[in-house]
């Protein structure tokens, strides 16, 4: 069973993600299901975007990921990132846009809000994660029943991808999920993605999109920081 939840703010195309998502596994023949919470996502709020495939057979009875139980969040943007990291499972990787997409609220503060410092706080809660289960199981069954239970994150330079590929954001969605398929974070193809985006995607836009995820896939290296 894989658990992805999908996460962003309104109009970034979190919710055609997930649609993407959920006719790639389809086609392979797996039982997915899916599930937005979408809130006031027309005005710029979150949207947060569930998909559970059973990509080993299993029956897929409930669409929302349970909290500690995703074992891949693609964020759209850093912020949602750090505000999902409670539905990340041990072992899991969290994707995410470098970019950010400023809130009300942060214009009041007095503190810039940036990618830097949202990034660095994920990093640190990662690693304080892993020197605690250090600290406590050193030895332990637990240990070793878990010696990979640290878990990841993968900022992709977003801005430079849509930047080369003629300053298009509406192709976000695409890089993200290309990104995932290109650090095997999913079980999947880029073509298996790109037979998906030709399934959903309008026919003027497939192209576009169809060549974000090719970018993606040549030169995930110059375009990922992995910690």
């Amino acid at each position: 069973m894989i658990n992805i939840l999908l996460t962003g703010v309104g109009g970034q195309g979190t919710v055609l993600a997930a649609k993407v998502l959920a006719m790639t596994a389809a086609a392979k023949g797996w039982q997915v299901r899916t599930a937005e919470t979408i809130g006031m996502a027309q005005r710029g709020g979150s949207v947060v975007s569930h998909v559970r495939i059973g990509n080993l057979g299993e029956r897929v009875h409930a669409p929302l990921v349970t909290h500690g139980t995703a074992n891949l969040i693609i964020a759209f943007e850093p912020g949602e990132a750090a505000r999902c990291l409670d539905y990340l499972a041990p072992g899991g990787v969290v994707i995410t846009a470098t970019t950010t997409v400023e809130p009300v609220a942060a214009s009041l503060a007095s503190k810039p809000y940036t990618s830097q410092d949202i990034l660095e706080n994920i990093r640190l809660t990662f690693y304080n994660d892993v020197a605690s289960r250090i600290a406590t199981s050193v030895g332990s069954r637990e240990a070793q029943r878990r010696p990979n239970a640290h878990r990841r994150l993968i900022a992709i330079d977003d801005m430079a991808v849509t930047d080369a590929l003629g300053k298009n954001r509406k192709v976000l969605n695409s890089v993200l999920l290309g990104a995932a398929v290109a650090k095997y974070c999913l079980p999947v193809t880029l073509d298996d993605l790109k037979g998906a985006i030709l399934a959903c995607v309008k026919p003027q836009f497939a192209q576009m999109n169809i060549d974000a995820i090719e970018m993606v896939g040549e030169r995930i290296d110059y375009y990922a920081d992995e910690a």
